[in-house]
């Protein structure tokens, strides 16, 4: 296939263009059908004549069909589909760019879905895709798995179908749950992927802000500590990587601790740890949940997260070899390379747990 790629290239590169973006309003039609040509035209940000000239040669060759409702893929359009999505691949070069980012970042394994979450909605819903068949993929029997909450991760639970066959697997939330939408809770994840896993489920039902004393007391309970057990003795976790800007927002820091974070550089968050562009942890949060030392003794350590404006949090949290593998999108992916272009791959940043504890004392 590169060199009927490489081929088609040289004589006729105009069509790589079209090809992409039919196979865009493709993907977008499979996850939201369905959906109107208007709707269309918003998320891809391209003028609706556009969209419709090109719907109408999809439907014109069977892919695409239109109802009262909107837009649905026919059979033909989801098997074309599926067939577009390895073409796209060597197209854009996903390969490349895979091994590329394992290497400065020092991963296991990088998978990367084309296209730029923060500019289409389509290409994060592919890019759970992928995780959920990669957690099925890696799955073994007795597994416990610790699943965040976040936008991201509610969309992994989202891609799993519910399993009619049943697994001796368990699955618990990371950490405690965020004042947010019932679904982005880590609770919420948990119960979703362990339906779409066929196992069971374990919940936390605390929030993730609490302080330190009750926290402490909290975990004497029987039922309580029973559980954060389990989580910290996971054999998967499967977490998302946020801005340091967008969890504290989520989290709602105090302005005070807000400013903090900017004054001392944070640009990424993971499991209530704040890095700079260093990967030096410069904030935590306390919670009962899983801690960064407690990610070193477990088997398989997943990251998912996409967009460019991402590429930095993802980067300063790889810097402290937390996760072993990486799912994310080709907008994060190459912004990563630009960043990293010319750059030493940074050491690892353990000594940054004893900078977050300053940090607190800080603050």
């Amino acid at each position: 296939m590169d060199r009927l790629i490489a081929l088609q290239q040289r004589i006729a590169p105009e069509l790589s263009s079209i090809i992409e973006l039919r196979y865009s309003i493709l993907r977008n039609i499979h996850f939201s059908q369905p959906i109107g040509r208007r709707a269309m035209a918003l998320r891809l940000k391209t003028q609706e004549r556009v969209i419709r000239r090109e719907i109408d040669f999809l439907r014109d060759a069977g892919m695409v069909e239109i109802t009262g409702a909107g837009m649905h893929l026919t059979a033909e359009g989801e098997e074309i589909l599926r067939e577009l999505r390895e073409y796209i691949r060597t197209l854009r070069g996903l390969s490349y760019l895979e091994r590329s980012v394992a290497e400065v970042l020092g991963l296991q394994e990088v998978i990367v879905v084309s296209g730029d979450s923060d500019d289409d909605e389509s290409v994060k819903k592919e890019l759970a895709k992928a995780a959920a068949y990669y957690i099925k993929k890696n799955l073994k029997d007795d597994y416990t798995i610790a699943v965040t909450g976040g936008t991201t991760m509610a969309e992994v639970a989202r891609a799993f179908a519910p399993s009619r066959t049943k697994r001796n697997v368990t699955v618990v939330p990371a950490r405690g749950s965020l004042g947010e939408e019932i679904e982005q809770q880590s609770d919420t994840v948990a119960v979703a992927v362990a339906k779409g896993l066929g196992g069971s489920y374990r919940l936390l039902n605390l929030p993730d802000d609490l302080s330190e004393d009750i926290a402490s007391q909290l975990v004497e309970e029987p039922r309580i500590y029973e559980v954060v057990e389990q989580i910290r003795n996971a054999d998967m976790v499967v977490h998302g990587i946020g801005t340091a800007e967008e969890m504290a927002r989520r989290r709602r820091l105090p302005e005070e601790q807000a400013r903090l974070l900017r004054r001392l550089g944070a640009v990424g968050e993971a499991f209530g740890f704040y890095f700079d562009r260093n990967g030096s942890v410069v904030h935590t949060t306390p919670s009962l949940g899983l801690k960064i030392e407690d990610l070193s003794e477990i088997e398989q350590v997943i990251a998912v997260g996409g967009g460019r404006t991402k590429a930095e949090a993802i980067i300063a949290v790889s810097a402290n070899n937390l996760h072993k593998a990486l799912i994310t999108d080709e907008g994060a992916s190459r912004r990563i390379l630009a960043l990293t272009r010319g750059r030493n791959r940074p050491a690892r940043a353990d000594a940054g747990l004893q900078a977050s504890k300053e940090a607190n004392d800080q603050a």
